[in-house]
């Protein structure tokens, strides 16, 4: 797997990329069961961050890739997480497990990133993948 750390360590397309800072963790247990993990979560909307085939095997990155068709069902099942939702999963998260802040700030914080996830649907002939990459 070194070959997708060396092109993951080259500059970025800024055109295809959406930084997330910390708010991965939260966002990914608010569309999930509360817990992290790669297969956690129901389809749909469950691999928006960790799920999907894992391209890294180690400690240090994490890199998730999804097909076309899961990542347009993934866009789709996004634009219907509102934030009643969100707050609800935000909420029964436990502060244990989860291990930050756990207040209207925190919430705000996260809630923001995921209002900016680029939702849009690959379609046409030269549909593509999407990926999630982190850095630990």
């Amino acid at each position: 797997m070194n070959v997708v750390q060396m092109e993951t360590e080259q500059p970025w397309d800024e055109t295809w990329l959406y930084q997330l800072d910390k708010a991965w963790d939260a966002i990914h247990r608010c569309v999930t069961d509360g817990r992290i993990g790669f297969t956690n979560g129901e389809f749909p909307i469950g691999p928006c961050i960790l799920g999907g085939s894992q391209l890294h095997r180690g400690e240090n990155y994490i890199v998730a890739l999804k097909t076309p068709r899961e990542a347009t069902e993934i866009a789709l099942a996004l634009r219907n997480f509102d934030r009643a939702r969100f707050r609800e999963r935000y909420n029964s998260l436990d502060p244990a497990d989860y291990g930050r802040n756990h207040d209207e700030q925190d919430f705000e914080y996260y809630w923001e990133y995921f209002l900016a996830l680029p939702i849009s649907v690959p379609c046409g002939p030269r549909q593509s993948s999407r990926s999630f990459y982190v850095d630990q």
